[in-house]
């Protein structure tokens, strides 16, 4: 009965491509050994939220023509239609599913069992979901949660001037709770060697990733609380919020809040925002395509890290003085190093 569900989905699918005229094959399909190789991206926010879908598709267009792979996507969906929008990708004959979230491992993992023949990259994976796929058709890929809360705490304890700083999350994850836990723990650790204290306000949840109007709201409480230094893993969510700081700031007559971005270098997207916390999923994308072009793919998990150059701290606002950026920058030294707070 799935199996039927999923064929009629991907009709609907398909029929859907042709007449919008988005036809997966004229995105590439020039895979090095001559087969066409098919990737698809399901998610839950969208592709144009300028924070985590857009750096997450666009991740994907980039690992896709590196290796000459087609490409589609379906966004903005609800967690109800995560499984049927994975089956319905299956049933079209794509060769890897690309999840990016801890939030669709069940649906992932559900998949996966049913279509053994189909490769399944989990962005922000868990270490141990590999090991949970009955068929070894699995592959995390997993930022390191703590060195992305690092890279945003360290300039967050340079820059605050109240001595309050907030994140924002979107859904209460595994991989969010390590990034406030890495924010917090570099922001205090960089403030205290500046001769001040830091104190991180909880972490609040919109319990969803494209909520804008929450971001706004919690934004504003949080100003309200103290907080000049925002940082977040809620996609549309901080956009609100990055609004809301705007907003303030306008009125107060000068930028008194300001915002590290993540996952994309997104400076200048808002006068709030003084440097973004990168994470170049388009490596580890690659490397999962190419293990599915060597036939290995599966049951492991790929790391990134700035050790590796999948994390890195991206341009800096002129908001930011001379005197900090290079103090900033010695600390993400100590970070590649293995120094940092040591």
């Amino acid at each position: 009965m799935k199996k039927i569900l999923a064929m009629i989905l991907a009709l609907a699918m398909a029929l859907s491509l042709v007449a919008c005229g988005q036809e997966a094959a004229d995105n590439g399909g020039d895979a090095k050994d001559g087969k066409e190789y098919k990737v698809a991206m399901i998610c839950d926010s969208s592709i144009n939220d300028g924070g985590w879908g857009a750096a997450c598709y666009n991740a994907m267009v980039s690992a896709a023509d590196k290796m000459g792979w087609t490409y589609e996507v379906t966004d903005s969906i609800a967690q109800n239609e995560y499984y049927d929008s994975i089956v319905a990708y299956c049933a079209l004959g794509y060769d890897m599913i690309y999840a990016p979230g801890n939030q669709y491992t069940d649906a992932v993992l559900q998949a996966a069992e049913e279509y053994p023949d189909i490769a399944f990259a989990l962005l922000n994976g868990g270490a141990d979901t590999p090991a949970k796929a009955v068929n070894k058709n699995v592959s995390s890929l997993l930022p390191d949660a703590q060195q992305i809360g690092w890279i945003a705490g360290a300039l967050a304890g340079l820059m605050t001037k109240s001595g309050t700083i907030a994140f924002i999350g979107g859904m209460e994850l595994d991989t969010t709770k390590g990034k406030y836990a890495g924010f917090g723990e570099a922001a205090k650790y960089v403030a205290q060697q500046e001769g001040k204290d830091v104190k991180l306000l909880d972490c609040v949840y919109a319990g969803s990733f494209d909520d804008s109007a929450k971001g706004m709201e919690f934004a504003k409480t949080m100003i309200e609380q103290g907080a000049d230094v925002f940082f977040g893993d809620a996609s549309a969510v901080d956009s609100g919020a990055r609004q809301a700081i705007d907003e303030y700031n306008t009125a107060a007559g000068e930028v008194k809040v300001v915002d590290i971005a993540q996952p994309a270098d997104i400076l200048g997207q808002n006068e709030c925002i003084i440097c973004s916390q990168c994470t170049d999923n388009a490596a580890m994308i690659s490397a999962s395509m190419q293990a599915v072009q060597d036939g290995n793919f599966g049951g492991e998990t790929l790391y990134g890290s700035l050790q590796n150059g999948a994390l890195s701290a991206g341009a800096m606002s002129d908001l930011v003085p001379k005197d900090i950026q290079d103090k900033y920058q010695s600390y993400i030294q100590a970070m590649m190093d293995g120094t940092f707070m040591k």
